[in-house]
């Protein structure tokens, strides 16, 4: 009876009982969602809040139709920048190398075809700021080292973009040297190191770091809506862009980032995610959205993007779709940031298939302009009264052909200088290939049919007065 009575005052005096916990985001069903509005094949997802883990799973399948899983070992691209930097924090932790020492202090063999190099520091590899640049050394364009120690050698030709420290310049090769500093001041392999010291001690059992993609490695490129399965160039991804990894490794890597992990102190930790006054990119890590702290990864097959939100919360997402316009892993993680901070996300197109779309369009006024020029080209010609003017009538049509030839270096205006061979803008962007190379094919025909046209019409006077002096003498001959 007096307990009775207790709930009753309780009710009277408006007491509430405490409310219920909000509702974990729903992440399978925004992801689900992203796949079947985009058509991306497959993805995995890590996503942390302190030091909880909220979500980890695969969803969709691979090129083989084999289920991704939480377990699916996939490449994570750049953000084994990340890695490769703790790495280096972890040795300098020890005293056993300094930030702001010399490269050439631990790397002798360190040399650049600019004698500025010499003055290169640790700490600007990580920041890249060190003044190299894809600009200046189109490292995809280049023959491919096979080890960190080529990759180092190789640099004796490189010239610099700027003055080291004074430029901000994503370069692969900065960290492709900070991880040779690593094999050597640690006396073993890059990758033994990671193992051991990072991998191991976080948990990360199904993490590995490599210098080429393994053999079978295939992901997707899209064009025009479509998907299409496509195998990893052979490029070199030591150091900067190696590891393989699985959402569920990842989750224990975004955990890390609150205190280390054991691996690193809180101080070193706080290092790698602080950009110095006036720049963006830390060490590994990059503010360059308000309010984060991310970094995008790309192979020409896949891609990934890794977040922290100030609230604690941590998003990797690795995607079976590769370089382009835009990057699924990155949407797909910034979709889920909307809506961890409370929002709803409406997944969109990526920006390629809407291009794509456009281009569609080019090449159907393309052969539509081919159509008209073919069907004009006698008229055109009659109204073309000497050769040198029909030449310069002529020299647009030779323009889809130039753009064509000049693609690689013109894309590397679109992605900052970073400069590639043919078949890696093909990977990156094929819609554009194709209709560069279907407008060339249109042009190349109303060219011949035009240049037909005026030979002939050149030809028809010839003829015709060579059979009206034949006639007059044949009539001559009658009349004599």
């Amino acid at each position: 009876m007096t307990r009775l009575l207790l709930v009753l005052a309780a009710l009277l005096l408006g007491t509430a009982a405490p409310a219920a916990a909000a509702p974990a985001p729903d992440v399978d069903s925004y992801v689900r969602a992203y796949l079947d509005h985009t058509g991306l094949s497959g993805a995995a997802v890590a996503v942390t809040h302190g030091a909880d883990v909220v979500r980890v799973a695969g969803y969709g399948h691979g090129t083989a139709g084999t289920p991704i899983t939480a377990s699916t070992r996939l490449p994570i691209a750049s953000l084994s920048k990340s890695m490769t930097a703790f790495a280096v924090l972890q040795l300098a932790e020890t005293g056993r190398l300094g930030l702001d020492e010399p490269v050439t202090r631990y790397l002798p063999e360190f040399r650049l075809a600019d004698p500025r190099g010499a003055r290169i520091t640790v700490r600007m590899l990580l920041d890249q700021t060190s003044g190299m640049a894809d600009s200046a050394f189109p490292d995809l364009k280049l023959a491919q080292p096979h080890t960190l120690a080529e990759a180092v050698t190789r640099l004796r030709d490189a010239p610099l973009a700027s003055e080291p420290g004074a430029e901000f310049h994503y370069h692969n090769p900065n960290y492709e040297v900070a991880a040779r500093i690593v094999e050597v001041v640690a006396g073993q392999p890059f990758a033994d190191y990671l193992r051991t010291r990072l991998f191991g001690p976080l948990g990360m059992a199904s993490s590995t770091t490599v210098d080429e993609p393994p053999a079978g490695t295939a992901g997707y490129v899209r064009a025009f809506g479509i998907e299409v399965p496509v195998p990893e160039p052979d490029w070199f991804t030591g150091g900067s862009h190696g590891v393989l990894s699985t959402a569920g490794d990842l989750a224990r890597w975004l955990l890390a980032q609150r205190d280390g992990g054991g691996v690193l102190s809180p101080s070193s930790v706080a290092l790698a995610h602080t950009p110095a006054p006036g720049r963006d990119y830390a060490l590994g890590w990059a503010a360059w959205r308000p309010g984060q702290l991310s970094h995008n990864g790309e192979w020409f097959s896949h891609t990934a993007a890794q977040v922290l939100l100030p609230d604690g919360y941590g998003v990797v997402v690795l995607a079976t779709t590769g370089l382009a316009l835009d990057n699924d892993a990155e949407a797909l993680a910034q979709g889920l940031v909307t809506l961890l901070q409370g929002g709803t996300p409406e997944p969109a197109l990526p920006a390629g298939e809407v291009a794509d779309r456009v281009l569609a369009g080019l090449m159907l006024l393309s052969a539509l302009l081919a159509v008209l020029g073919v069907v004009h080209a006698r008229r055109w010609a009659a109204r073309r009264t000497t050769w040198w003017r029909a030449g310069l009538r002529l020299l647009p049509c030779l323009a889809p052909g130039v753009v064509l030839a000049l693609l690689p270096d013109l894309m590397g205006v679109v992605f900052a200088g970073r400069q590639g061979t043919f078949r890696q803008v093909l990977y990156v962007w094929p819609g554009v290939v194709a209709w560069l190379g279907f407008a060339t094919l249109c042009a190349l025909v109303v060219v011949v049919t035009r240049v037909s046209a005026l030979v002939s019409g050149r030809q028809r006077p010839r003829r015709e007065q060579s059979g009206e002096t034949t006639g007059v003498v044949a009539w001559d001959s009658e009349n004599v």
